[in-house]
């Protein structure tokens, strides 16, 4: 049986320039789905899916996600003194989620290096990352314990692909291999934005990854790549060569892209919908918005 995975890692130094300037002097993992942070939504999932630590990356100036997940004492107190003990409740609740551990990156050195920077607190032992850009929307298994699962069936790593429309295939990392099981291949190729007409398959990688410890010495040897980084991507092709070898998943659910301005809306649009009280209010809203923007046309 292979080790449990009990520790995650996310990365959150980068500086979200794709939202500026609303991530000028808010970090965009604090950046709300409806009324929850980006951040506490993926920490739910790794929670539920049963890992204890998580190890979140930072930066200069993200302070706010270590102090999210801290108590507000003075909030709470307010909040119970003003009869509104649930909302109170719901707070500490966000400090339960799991034990929360802060590390830096001090240079942006690319994904491979931010991952690399967690390694003195995981250790060696398998650990799971998850990118904040991507929610997973799952109705039983998190996305994240469903690459858990494939751990513990296999040993080894595992990294969640979708199917990309075709021609969309430059935008991401691309793998190939041979389907094994349901949903799940044996990765034998990979290739970071191949140029166009030229990839393997329409599968590419996003971002959940369940990763041995044996990623950490290739990750150390590993040389600065695109655009002067050190590549997670660069890492992987390693894994695959390994005789344990690295699998690929199609994960269950609904995925968001929330790094991307569109994806962003459609996430909260998404979220909104999926609450009772919110449910007709947004519905009616949108019917009055499209009806007004099919009149200006």
């Amino acid at each position: 049986m292979p080790a449990p995975v009990r520790k995650a890692v996310i990365p959150a130094a980068g500086l979200g320039t794709r939202f500026l300037p609303a991530t000028k002097a808010i970090p965009k993992e604090m950046l709300p789905i409806v009324d929850t942070p980006t951040i506490q939504l993926v920490i739910d999932e790794a929670a539920r899916a049963g890992i204890e630590d998580i190890v979140i990356v930072n930066g200069r100036g993200k302070a706010a996600i270590e102090d999210h997940f801290d108590h507000a004492y003075e909030l709470e107190h307010t909040l119970r003194e003003r009869g509104k003990a649930a909302d109170a409740d719901a707070l500490v609740a966000i400090t339960r989620l799991a034990r929360i551990i802060s590390v830096r990156q001090k240079r942006p050195l690319g994904l491979g290096h931010a991952v690399l920077t967690a390694r003195p607190v995981v250790g060696d032992e398998p650990f799971a990352v998850l990118l904040g850009d991507d929610l997973f929307d799952d109705e039983h298994r998190p996305g994240i314990g469903q690459l858990v699962d494939a751990w513990n069936q296999t040993g080894a790593g595992a990294i969640a692909v979708m199917e990309v429309p075709a021609g969309q295939e430059h935008l991401y990392g691309v793998v190939a291999g041979d389907w094994v099981a349901d949903g799940r291949m044996r990765i034998r190729d990979m290739v970071e934005k191949p140029k166009p007409g030229t990839a393997p398959s329409r599968f590419a990688i996003i971002g959940r990854y369940v990763l041995p410890p044996a990623i950490w010495p290739i990750l150390e040897a590993t040389r600065p790549g695109h655009g002067g980084e050190i590549q997670l991507t660069d890492g992987l092709r390693k894994l695959v060569d390994l005789p344990e070898g690295l699998y690929g998943v199609v994960l269950k659910g609904v995925r968001h892209d929330a790094g991307d301005k569109v994806g962003y809306l459609r996430a909260n649009l998404a979220y909104a919908l999926k609450r009772p009280e919110l449910r007709d209010p947004v519905l009616a809203m949108m019917g009055e918005l499209l009806a007004a923007a099919n009149a200006k046309t």
